[in-house]
């Protein structure tokens, strides 16, 4: 039999410990609010000030890799020995301390084989800075365009660096957790690892410089020769451009000509005009680089020589989406669709009565319908010119805006989702 004291105090305990459990609670809360303080602090890859003026030996121009229009990148190395790539951002950003901690922790947590890693960032006192891990083949057109350094790129490296820019774009647009339109997709915004790994490096530096909504004409960020027509022209900010410029990319490795700079037939107004007349005669062997021409396969190259006409096609909604494109290229060339004519600014095509989809749209993408371009369309100045990067080169009215050395780097591998594509080598 249960002893009757034991018995009363069990019945009545409900009545009278409500304080001391209370109290337990509350402990547990604030045991609980301090780990979530803990799980940020380490999520918010926050390194000190100090910690990166040693990495680079206070910013020492020996250390100096390149700068861009958001400001200089410098070589660096942590106390643990890891080399980092450290960026200066100008001071011309509009945006608050805390929103730039809060957009920076995001695109820090972009991670896939071929996307560059954000390792963390820096504030202190107006000074903001970005932290990547180096890379020491730094970026693509190193290599492409320098009639010494070309032959390192053999076909393999170029084809592999397709498939795997291919599959950086679509994590970008589709797997990631928020979906970023780069907006600058170029050769020198490609960078390779050790092992000749490419990574899309300078992704989502439009959220850390937001424009001013507030003024009528807002800058068209890209560069010279890879921006889609309907983006140039009309502000026109979709998926489908960065479709254009990764098919103008393609058409670069291929043939080892920059379009921005293409010279190469007075008859062809660019490197994608030269490449869509070259197919139409069935000569579109004709256009690649001869340092590969013998090792390409012929069906392999022919086949990208269409999807990179595909890509640059003038009517955003014949370009194919990333997710269509990973899959042409995962797959023995077949058949494709045929490519019309391709689109540059100044060229005709018909505008999409469809409004494009703005910055804090429905669907979560990351597009701005930008107005106040230039009337007639076109950017053809100096080829080396380039109009507001989406990272490495930002312009204003009174300077003039140079492809620089690209700035970000390395990631980890995140699969694909739906389709399934062969692994790299």
């Amino acid at each position: 039999m249960a002893n009757p004291r034991t018995f009363l105090s069990n019945l009545i305990k409900p009545f009278f410990t409500s304080s001391s459990t209370s109290s337990s609670s509350s402990d547990k809360d604030t045991q609980k609010e301090w780990d979530l303080e803990k799980i940020a602090a380490q999520e918010q890859k926050f390194f000190a000030f100090e910690t990166l003026v040693s990495a680079t030996k206070d910013f020492h121009p020996s250390n100096r890799l390149g700068e861009g229009g958001f400001g200089p990148v410098y070589k660096g190395k942590l106390e643990d020995g890891r080399e980092i790539a450290v960026k200066k951002l100008l001071r011309n950003s509009n945006q608050g301390k805390k929103e730039f901690m809060n957009e920076v922790r995001l695109l820090a947590r972009v991670q896939h084989r071929n996307v560059v890693n954000l390792l963390g960032y820096c504030t202190h006192g107006e000074e903001k800075l970005l932290v990547y891990e180096y890379l020491p083949h730094e970026s693509i057109d190193k290599f492409l365009f320098n009639s010494r350094r070309r032959s390192e790129l053999d076909w393999k490296k170029r084809y592999d660096a397709i498939v795997g820019v291919a599959r950086g774009i679509l994590y970008l647009h589709e797997d990631s957790h928020i979906c970023i339109i780069h907006r600058d997709i170029k050769a020198s915004n490609i960078l390779l690892d050790d092992k000749w790994t490419p990574k899309v490096a300078d992704f989502g530096m439009a959220r850390l410089f937001p424009e001013d909504q507030t003024h009528v004409n807002t800058r068209v960020a890209g560069t010279n020769g890879y921006m889609a027509p309907e983006y140039v022209m009309h502000g026109q900010l979709s998926k489908k451009a960065d479709v254009f410029s990764f098919g103008v990319l393609m058409l670069e490795l291929i043939t080892g000509h920059k379009n921005s700079s293409f010279n190469l037939d007075p008859n062809a107004q660019s490197l994608l005009d030269w490449a869509w007349k070259r197919y139409k005669k069935g000569k579109s062997l004709e256009i690649v680089d001869a340092t590969i021409v013998s090792e390409a396969p012929t069906e392999q190259i022919e086949g990208c020589i269409k999807i990179g006409l595909l890509c640059t096609q003038a009517e955003p909604k014949l370009r194919p989406t990333m997710r269509r494109l990973a899959v042409m290229l995962s797959r023995k060339p077949g058949a494709l669709d045929e490519p019309t004519r391709p689109g540059y600014p100044g060229s005709r095509y018909r505008r999409s009565r469809k409004p494009p989809l703005t910055a804090g749209s429905s669907s979560g993408e990351m597009s701005v319908n930008h107005t106040g371009t230039s009337s007639s369309g076109s950017l053809s100045g100096e080829s080396s010119q380039t109009y507001f990067s989406s990272l490495n080169t930002i312009s204003s009215a009174s300077a003039s805006a140079n492809t620089s050395v690209s700035t970000s780097y390395h990631t980890s591998s995140s699969p694909l989702s739906h389709e399934k594509l062969p692994a790299q080598t």
